[in-house]
């Protein structure tokens, strides 16, 4: 039985010029595009849109032991001389986190990281694991604190791309 066709809700925007993007609102896809485009253009853009929510759709889901790998190589990579320290005892995604894009609890050296954060790029993921990773080594957020997230080379643009997350309150697909 071939897959079920999404119900797509095209909506046009006069302030749209350029960009398209899409999101999935329940069993629906909401496909934003410029209001000047032409029904071809619009075919065409939600096909496109609905093969690429499609593609990141398929991409294996994250896993807690591809979690917990990383946080080992993030760890040897910017946290060399705090060997012990900066090694969780456990790392998981959880979905009971809607304030915030991870914790951690130094007394038993568990990480927690949101499963919103799964579908973002990797360097977004490494930099909420790196903050993690250094609340084991610091559990305030100091000086000396942020000195050991700076040490990763995308902190700031990180930072900048879960503000904008945050702002908007939605994950969507954009061209």
């Amino acid at each position: 039985m071939p897959p079920r066709k999404p119900v797509v809700e095209v909506r046009r925007s006069p302030r749209r010029r350029r960009t398209v993007s899409a999101y999935r609102d329940g069993e629906r896809v909401v496909v934003l595009i410029p209001a000047q485009f032409t029904r071809a253009e619009e075919r065409e853009w939600v096909d496109k849109m609905l093969g690429r929510l499609d593609a990141r759709d398929q991409r294996t889901r994250r896993t807690d032991a591809e979690l917990f790998g990383r946080a080992y190589r993030l760890a040897n990579r910017y946290l060399p001389e705090h060997p012990a320290a900066a090694r969780p005892a456990s790392i998981t995604w959880v979905s009971n986190q809607n304030g915030r894009w991870g914790s951690c609890t130094p007394s038993d050296r568990t990480i927690r990281i949101s499963d919103r954060v799964q579908d973002m790029p990797d360097w977004v993921i490494d930099y909420v694991v790196l903050h993690e990773l250094a609340h084991l080594v610091i559990a305030s957020h100091s000086t000396a604190f942020w000195s050991l997230v700076g040490r990763f080379p995308k902190a700031e643009r990180a930072r900048g791309y879960l503000e904008g997350v945050a702002a908007t309150g939605a994950n969507a697909v954009h061209d």
